[in-house]
């Protein structure tokens, strides 16, 4: 797997991605353990125009994208947050650990079920189990129609990554406020199927990079899977920072990881016939009735 680092006003190209294969195989995109970063000068070399206009490619991944994020709140996964904290000699000497499923509880609200509770010997910050909570606010499909205007999108070259050739552009903001979360980095467009693969940056807003909770983590690298053969949704999701404290700099990573993706339970209504002598408003729900979950 490479990790692709960003230079201020530059375009960076990243060589050697892993990535996983293509849709209909079916297999997640689960990366390597190591990275191989290479970066383009201050002067990058000039690029082919796709075979598509830049234009064109941009209208029909977000579109997808559009796809994917409608479709996303339908489906659970079991998420696992694991963030550990390494010694000089690369040796693990803390550990955060959480695991939690969506799932669609008997009164019909979707809530996010802590399956293992929260275990923590992290030593270099502290972390309690809320903060996790603000992972949450990481768009899955950032790119959509919704927010297209306001990024510009560069080509800036296309790249073979594993079995998959892709067109890579270059996202950053042309405006930002305080209420969103803006990707300024890169993404990696499936040149034949036009859709996001993997996207590698920072999350910014109008105060500069987002923070999230007391945790050190800003760049994230994330990889999609494919589901039911049709959908992309990411499954693994990277950053790696350094913790500076007194007794000096110690590495940590995060790793989120959603697995066993399948269709979320629909919400059961209740069919009781109302009581003898009672009649329903026209248009009402039954009795008893779950009030639909608000799409999330």
């Amino acid at each position: 797997m490479c990790r692709v680092g960003l230079l201020a006003g530059v375009a960076v190209l990243a060589l050697g991605v892993c990535v996983g294969a293509r849709a209909q195989e079916q297999r997640p995109m689960t990366p390597p353990p190591e990275h191989d970063v290479k970066r383009l000068g201050t002067t990058p070399e000039a690029v082919e125009p796709p075979s598509l206009p830049p234009d064109e490619i941009i209208r029909k991944f977000v579109a997808k994208e559009d796809q994917f994020a409608e479709v996303r709140p339908t489906f659970t996964a079991k998420r696992t947050i694991r963030i550990s904290e390494y010694d000089r000699a690369g040796t693990i000497i803390g550990e955060f650990l959480q695991v939690s499923e969506v799932t669609r509880m008997p009164d019909g609200r979707v809530v996010n079920k802590v399956l293992e509770h929260p275990q923590s010997s992290l030593k270099t910050f502290a972390l309690e189990p809320e903060d996790v909570k603000s992972f949450e606010r990481i768009p899955l499909f950032p790119i959509n129609s919704a927010q297209v205007a306001k990024y510009d999108l560069k080509y800036i070259g296309t790249e073979k990554v594993d079995e998959i050739d892709t067109y890579i552009f270059k996202v950053t903001p042309k405006m930002v406020d305080r209420a969103h979360s803006y990707l300024d980095g890169i993404i990696w467009v499936d040149t034949q199927y036009l859709e996001v693969v993997k996207t590698y940056g920072k999350w910014v807003n109008e105060l500069g990079d987002v923070k999230f909770a007391q945790m050190p983590f800003t760049t994230f690298e994330t990889y999609r899977e494919n589901v039911g053969g049709k959908y992309w949704f990411p499954n693994y999701e990277r950053s790696d920072e350094t913790v500076h404290v007194k007794e000096g700099d110690f590495p940590v990573r995060l790793v989120i990881k959603w697995t066993d993706f399948k269709p979320l339970a629909a919400a059961v209504t209740d069919t009781t016939p109302a009581a003898t002598g009672t009649a329903a408003p026209a248009g009402a729900s039954p009795a008893g009735a779950p009030t639909p979950p608000p799409q999330r």
